[in-house]
């Protein structure tokens, strides 16, 4: 690891000074609460990952043998039905390292929007597909109706003797879904140390049995990380990369140089949506935060506010952003530069990041374990489903503004999109000085797909580039199990653009699995998630606009665009 921290040179030795002098590293792998809170309530029970490496390596006769048993039944396909920490390891190895030969090829359901189920029911035959439903809580309501469709989906086409084959469970001792996987004879159950909260959980069964599905040398990157976890210990910070990589996160937020951008190669692209929840949700709280930015286009040094630092993840033969990087250097931002010689390092990777997390979080002083904002969204998206269920029809928004096809709620009085926009935007002109510099959260209701994907870049890259401000692009309602908890927990000086649509395709969630009796659909559930968020960030005073792009997706995004350009 490379550092480049300019100013901050002086005040990051002496930080390390005390770092050591506190044993900080020492009292960690004791599981010293103190070092974060006078409470020992989700510190002391979520310290478990710290052990991860070697609990996984003891585990890998067993998954072994089960990888072996799904291939000599003749799966090809694997779909992994999760959220946050339980899907987003997953889809790291499963985008990095590919599929081996006569492994499953395995993908992530992390979306209630109906034509994303709809697309992986017309892509993953289940006659060939394995489902893993992971859940720490066992209980997610999101990972419960993903499971209940498809296990009704199997049922119908194998019948009840075979269905179960079909299924696998990740989850916690004593959780519902242990109870549920018994009850319905799923293949194989895996009980996760419950010592571990779900964004550390990357080398845990959540993150290495989808791996090993898939063909990755789960032992080697294991060992890897073990070794590496050793450096952990160490409270010399020239020794323990990890606890500086913390350290200077931490002390840069302190100074408001808070937006921790992502400048990821190609290969390594897909670690940022992992990394990118580990940071949000671990830091983002009680009027605090560290905004990780991850996917932004890469532009000029003098496009960016000094709100900035940026980190280069790289293979080592991987130089093709050097010379923007460089230019970023000169600037005069600090840069952090890390590089792995190989995949295989990916899990010292996951490491390396969940201690510098805590470390920053012991810097600005929060619990790094909790996430007490994100109980509050889902309160009221439960209460919009139970009113659905008593009456048949969910909360209309009131409009402030109907045109070609686009409706928008906000608090602006314009019969024009284009001014509804350009009004919200305006905020990011007044600046309040006793919080960090401001940003601009696009939330997406919509299929994440390329074309979606594309349309929703090119809106953020044209705020970002008028603004010079930070921007992040999350899908709903995966982005509630990452971001989530920061947008409501920080200090409030996020913007919110949310996007929703009318679906022009339903499918009903069953109430019970192997029952089609069914009394919400997939459409009703994210549009509830979409307006329980809504309702959590204005009850937090957060800057919000709410723009229902109507049934084509595609032709709204295009007129969005030209109205922020």
């Amino acid at each position: 690891m490379k550092l480049s921290v300019g100013k901050y040179q002086n005040e990051l030795e002496m930080l390390c000074s005390y770092f050591h002098n506190e044993k900080v590293a020492e009292r960690i792998w004791q599981k010293d609460y103190t070092l974060w809170s006078d409470k020992p309530d989700e510190i002391s029970n979520r310290l478990g990952w710290l052990n991860s490496p070697a609990s996984s390596l003891k585990l890998l006769s067993e998954i072994n043998e089960f990888v072996s048993s799904v291939q000599k039944d003749g799966f090809k396909k694997a779909l992994l039905l999760g959220m946050g920490g339980s899907s987003l390891a997953p889809e790291v190895f499963r985008l990095t390292f590919g599929v081996k030969e006569d492994y499953l090829d395995l993908a992530v359901l992390d979306s209630t929007d109906p034509a994303s189920v709809k697309y992986f029911e017309n892509n993953f035959p289940v006659e060939e597909t394995l489902f893993i439903v992971s859940t720490k809580s066992g209980g997610t309501v999101e990972t419960f109706s993903f499971m209940k469709y498809f296990y009704n989906q199997t049922l119908k086409k194998v019948g009840k003797e075979k269905v179960g084959n079909h299924f696998v469970a990740i989850t916690d001792p004593n959780s519902g879904l242990e109870t549920t996987a018994k009850e319905l004879n799923f293949r194989k159950i895996f009980l996760n140390d419950p010592n571990i909260g779900g964004r550390y959980s990357a080398l845990s069964l959540f993150g290495i049995v989808p791996a090993a599905l898939i063909g990755v040398d789960v032992k080697n990157i294991l060992q890897l990380a073990e070794a590496f976890s050793f450096t952990t210990k160490l409270n010399n910070c020239n020794d323990n990369v990890s606890a500086k990589l913390g350290l200077i996160i931490g002390l840069l937020a302190k100074n408001k140089i808070d937006k921790l951008t992502f400048i990821n190669s190609k290969k390594l692209s897909y670690f940022g949506a992992w990394v990118e929840q580990l940071i949000a949700e671990s830091t983002g709280k009680i009027g605090k935060g560290i905004l990780p930015v991850v996917g932004e286009d890469i532009l000029e040094p003098k496009q960016y506010s000094n709100d900035r630092v940026f980190v280069h993840f790289h293979l080592k033969n991987e130089n093709d952003l050097n010379e923007k990087i460089n230019a970023l250097t000169n600037e005069g931002f600090p840069v952090i530069d890390i590089s792995i010689d190989d995949y295989n390092e990916i899990g010292s990777e996951f490491f390396k990041w969940e201690f510098a997390t805590i470390v920053a979080s012991w810097v600005i002083k929060i619990q790094p374990f909790d996430q007490p904002n994100v109980e509050s969204a889902k309160v009221v998206a439960r209460k919009m489903v139970q009113e659905y269920k008593e009456t048949g029809k969910l909360s209309e928004l009131p409009i402030s503004c109907e045109e070609n096809g686009i409706k928008i709620t906000s608090n602006f009085q314009s019969s024009s999109v284009r001014d509804q926009i350009q009004n919200f935007l305006s905020q990011l002109e007044k600046q309040n000085q006793d919080i960090p510099l401001p940003y601009v959260a696009i939330q997406a209701y919509v299929q994440m797909n390329k074309n979606n994907e594309e349309l929703l870049q090119k809106i953020r890259t044209a705020i970002q580039q008028k603004y010079k401000i930070a921007t992040t692009l999350g899908f709903g309602p995966r982005f509630l199990h990452s971001t989530g908890q920061l947008h409501k927990g920080d200090a409030g000086n996020g913007l919110f653009i949310q996007f929703i649509y009318d679906p022009e395709i339903d499918l009903p969630i069953p109430d019970e699995a192997g029952n089609d009796k069914s009394s919400i659909s997939f459409g009703v559930l994210i549009k509830s998630q979409a307006l329980g968020d809504r309702q959590a960030l204005l009850d937090n005073n957060r800057k919000l606009i709410t723009i229902n792009l109507g049934k084509d997706i595609q032709s709204s995004l295009e007129k969005i665009f030209d109205c922020v350009k």
